[in-house]
């Protein structure tokens, strides 16, 4: 879907700057894209490399097994049909950290990963499940204390303050987090109330429904 939408944009692009005789201005945007977005991901990967390898040197420090500990009863509450100990339980601590320090893409894979260790809790291997919805929700809108993807943008713009978005992305996330925490809450609720009853167990041979019971015959001579 979104390969035929870029598709489209490019073809419109074309056939208008073909039309109206720009296709050197065309060309030299093109150019010009290809040659920002290098630039762009040099700064991302040099943020990256720092990043992740600061949150491996805490791993091995034993760090990220604390801030696991200290976030336990919150992933508890957030996620409660997730049982205990359960292997999901620690991608998605791994996924809140690095979207915490703004690595969306470092938060990706763990995401994934998460996802792939919730769909084994899950009875309809066709429709998501509770935490699934939770944990979309929550790496959508996660509070980020370090933006450092965008910091790494700023920078390479030769932005006059590149750390001066820190305190209004910090409320901005947590507005968003709170609200779509808000949401998931919401949600499971009327998904509780809109299930039907489960109808009562009736068994056999019960006098006020279901198959009578054999009848008794006699055998008397």
């Amino acid at each position: 879907m979104i390969n035929g939408i870029w598709l489209g944009m490019i073809v419109i692009g074309f056939i208008f700057a073909a039309v109206n005789g720009r296709m050197d201005a065309f060309t030299a945007a093109v150019f010009d894209g290809a040659k920002n977005g290098v630039t762009v991901s040099f700064g991302l990967i040099s943020v990256l490399v720092f990043w992740m390898g600061m949150m491996r040197v805490a791993e091995d420090a034993g760090l990220l097994r604390k801030i696991a500990r200290l976030l336990g009863p919150v992933v508890g509450f957030l996620f409660p049909d997730v049982p205990k100990g359960h292997p999901a339980i620690g991608y998605i601590l791994s996924n809140m950290s690095a979207n915490l320090l703004g690595l969306g893409n470092a938060a990706t894979p763990m995401g994934i990963k998460a996802m792939q260790e919730l769909q084994t809790l899950n009875p309809d291997k066709e429709t998501a499940t509770p935490a699934m919805c939770t944990l979309l929700a929550l790496n959508t809108a996660s509070i980020t204390l370090i933006p450092a993807t965008l910091i790494a943008i700023r920078l390479n713009y030769s932005s006059a303050d590149p750390a001066g978005i820190v305190g209004t992305t910090l409320a901005a996330t947590a507005v968003a987090t709170l609200a779509a925490i808000g949401a998931d809450r919401l949600m499971r609720r009327l998904t509780l109330l809109r299930k039907p009853p489960k109808p009562p167990a009736v068994r056999t041979g019960d006098p006020s429904g279901g198959s009578p019971g054999l009848p008794h015959t006699s055998m008397k001579g």
